[in-house]
């Protein structure tokens, strides 16, 4: 991609070897997605660049790419520039979690208005709003999730939609020890058949070396200085690129005004100043694996429902071990030092403490 070599070129992004050779995936498939018409699919070679001796024997239909690899690869990044610069106009980017919970919605509106196959008109719906889907983060971790997957997708690919998909793991390795994962192979196996499946095998963890940098997380107090610094940060981490992203849970909507590169960032206002709950922050926390969290104000009596939230939110996060950045008022032990939950909020201004830590870092996905 053009985009990734001018980046490169400008300094924004460090040359490495393997996110090379997955921008010439992306870039295969940018050349394949002109003049794609959804209407009729579309019978290209997956050889390399499409040429080839033996191409017309290998020819299968337009379906995408799945690329797969490590926490902190750039992976999220790449199909970020693809995503931008794709020529086809409906197109869609969406955080893989917040996808099913919108297919979840779709297919409870289906059954209550007696469609008794529900699967076909929700993917008729994603497939009338977008040709091209850009899924971050796949992973499965749901039966629910995992009984759904192989016929939508199959639905999907039946209405010609292309799917670029970004994931910590091989196909072979979703939803791993999960129950009755018998029942989730064809998905696999119809994923690795149709889909070009793809590892970006850096050796680099590029968010692992600006932690153990000592970069600061946690900046106080509020002003033009924490702001400042929490934008550096942001831009570090999302490499330049964001844009909003809407969570469905239940039925609710949870807004996250910017997002990018498996990282989310919202003020304390947008979310503990709203009416959401424990699986609304849950959502959030399983969403991303960075946060930044702006603008926390001292907490008071005055305060009382906003703080309940705000420690909600908190251990959402901690317990899913994402990493936050923070701007806040005043360090974590004086955040909160009167009204109702000041005590029991020690707790949680340990945990700010911790992880504020260098070493705070998510998971390995197979824990969650």
């Amino acid at each position: 991609m053009p985009l990734y070599r001018q980046r490169v070129a400008a300094g924004q992004i460090r040359p490495d070897p393997a996110q090379m050779a997955a921008v010439e995936k992306l870039q295969l498939l940018h050349m394949r997605l002109k003049n794609y018409n959804p209407s009729r699919g579309a019978k290209v070679s997956l050889g390399w660049l499409g040429f080839g001796r033996k191409a017309a024997k290998r020819d299968k239909p337009l379906t995408g790419l799945y690329l797969y690899g490590g926490v902190g690869r750039g992976k999220s990044m790449l199909m970020d520039l693809f995503f931008e610069t794709a020529p086809i106009g409906r197109k869609r980017r969406v955080h893989f979690h917040a996808f099913m919970q919108e297919v979840h919605v779709g297919i409870h509106i289906a059954r209550e208005s007696g469609i008794r196959d529900p699967i076909q008109p929700v993917a008729d719906e994603v497939s009338e709003g977008a040709v091209l889907l850009c899924f971050d983060e796949v992973q499965v971790t749901d039966i629910t999730d995992a009984m759904i997957l192989g016929r939508l997708f199959e639905a999907l690919f039946e209405r010609h939609v292309v799917v670029v998909a970004t994931s910590n793991r091989h196909p072979d390795d979703l939803y791993k020890n999960g129950l009755n994962r018998d029942l989730f192979m064809p998905f696999i196996n119809m994923l690795k058949e149709r889909v070009d499946i793809h590892e970006l095998d850096s050796q680099q963890d590029y968010r692992q070396d600006r932690e153990e940098a000592g970069e600061r997380v946690y900046f106080s107090p509020l002003g033009n200085a924490a702001d400042k610094a929490m934008d550096a940060a942001w831009k570090a981490v999302s490499g330049g690129s964001e844009h909003p992203l809407t969570l469905s849970v239940h039925g609710r909507r949870v807004e996250i005004p910017r997002a990018a590169e498996e990282a989310g960032r919202a003020s304390f206002a947008e979310l503990c100043e709203k009416p959401l709950g424990p699986a609304d922050f849950l959502a959030v926390a399983e969403a991303f694996d960075t946060f930044f969290l702006d603008r926390v104000p001292i907490l008071s009596r005055a305060k009382n429902n906003e703080a309940k939230r705000f420690v909600t939110l908190i251990d959402a996060l901690y317990e899913a071990k994402v990493r936050l950045y923070m701007s806040a008022a005043a360090e974590p032990e004086r955040l909160y030092l009167e009204g109702e939950g000041a005590f029991e909020f020690q707790r949680t201004a340990s945990r700010l403490a911790e992880m504020s830590s260098a070493d705070w870092t998510r998971n390995d996905p197979s824990e969650h």
